[in-house]
């Protein structure tokens, strides 16, 4: 048996243990690359630089008002075109719409029972905001009318208007009547007219966005109600004998008395025309209106002036054409309606007109 030295025994474990701690040391190192090499894949460093993400589109608005307030305080507005939205004025009839990437809109008020000018308007939003889309509101106006029947009793009738407006108007002379301008609303029409009663005595009408028409009433005289035109034609030579015509509400004819005095009764309420006539006579004014209302109507008068004839003498130059005579024409409107005056031709180069009743000669 040989012995070895105890050094020689004691280096083999040594070499050992060194071997398996360069084993370890190397396989951790591996891992470790490859763990790295799949974090950076994961990050998305290919190239070396990091990704960018872009800032998000800039947002405008678009602004205006509606006035007055009356009219722009909780009216609707309207946006469409790039975008679609809907916005209601403050109390002071402004509005915005705020959000809006760049592009064109319209924008377009409404609200019920008004108009608005102008009806809509466009707006390009182009890298800053709008202001200023401003529109104008105008109420709505509509009207009530109607006829008061018959006419006798329409014509001149009072016509009141009460309820959300007020106001008063007269019949026109066949009966009808109409208020303008009227807000929606409800309203209430009552006619009056001396000597008169209506049926109905009132009626209701509500405007709501149209025009009423055909608020009709029906006129009743009251019972001995009834009235007298009367007047006197001047000087008597003309006013006696004249014939004095009545027309307009009723109609009727009367003989002028010894003084020129004439009366006409039992008229009802209404408007009347009075024309005086006598040969020989032309009156001043040719005519008279007279309207009833409850009361007599006196001094309907006239002045009587006697036709006096004059005499018209005429000449012209021969003809250069030969002619066996000339006839003569007259007519009281310029360029029509002539008469012809001789019966038989004229054979000289004048004639003498004595019928002519009119003092104006041309």
């Amino acid at each position: 048996m040989s012995l070895r030295p105890l050094g020689k025994r004691m280096e083999e474990p040594a070499r050992c243990r060194n071997r398996g701690f360069r084993a370890r040391l190397a396989f951790l190192l591996t891992g470790m690359l490859a763990s790295m090499a799949v974090l950076w894949g994961c990050s998305g460093l290919v190239s070396g630089k990091p990704a960018i993400t872009p800032p998000p589109p800039q947002a405008y608005s678009i602004s205006g008002a509606v006035t007055p307030i009356a009219g722009g305080s909780g009216t609707t507005v309207t946006l469409t075109g790039a975008t679609s939205a809907t916005q209601t004025a403050d109390s002071s009839g402004n509005y915005t719409f705020t959000g809006l990437a760049s592009g064109a809109y319209t924008v377009t008020p409404s609200r019920v029972g008004y108009t608005f000018s102008p009806n809509s308007l466009g707006a390009t939003i182009n890298g800053a905001n709008v202001t200023g889309i401003n529109f104008a509101a105008a109420a709505q106006t509509f009207s009530i009318s109607g006829t008061i029947s018959p006419t006798v009793g329409g014509s001149g009738a009072t016509v009141a208007l009460s309820g959300a407006a007020s106001a008063s108007t007269i019949a026109d002379s066949s009966g009808r009547y109409s208020f303008s301008g009227l807000a929606n609303g409800t309203y209430a029409i009552t006619p009056s007219h001396a000597g008169y009663t209506f049926s109905p005595g009132t009626q209701a009408a509500t405007v709501n966005g149209a025009n009423i028409s055909g608020i009709n009433f029906s006129a009743t005289v009251q019972n001995g109600s009834t009235y007298s035109i009367s007047g006197t034609i001047s000087p008597t030579t003309g006013g006696n004998g004249a014939m004095v015509t009545l027309s307009g509400a009723a109609s009727g004819n009367t003989i002028a008395d010894g003084l020129g005095n004439y009366t006409f009764a039992a008229l009802a309420n209404g408007t009347y025309t009075v024309t005086p006539t006598k040969t020989g006579y032309t009156f001043s004014p040719v005519n008279g209106s007279a309207t009833v209302n409850g009361a007599n109507v006196t001094s309907v008068n006239f002045t009587a002036s006697p036709q006096v004839a004059h005499t018209v003498g005429l000449s012209w130059i021969a003809s250069t054409s030969a002619v066996a005579g000339y006839n003569v024409y007259r007519s009281t409107v310029s360029g029509q309606s002539y008469t012809r005056m001789n019966g038989s031709f004229v054979g000289g180069l004048s004639y003498l007109d004595s019928n002519e009743v009119s003092a104006k000669i041309p």
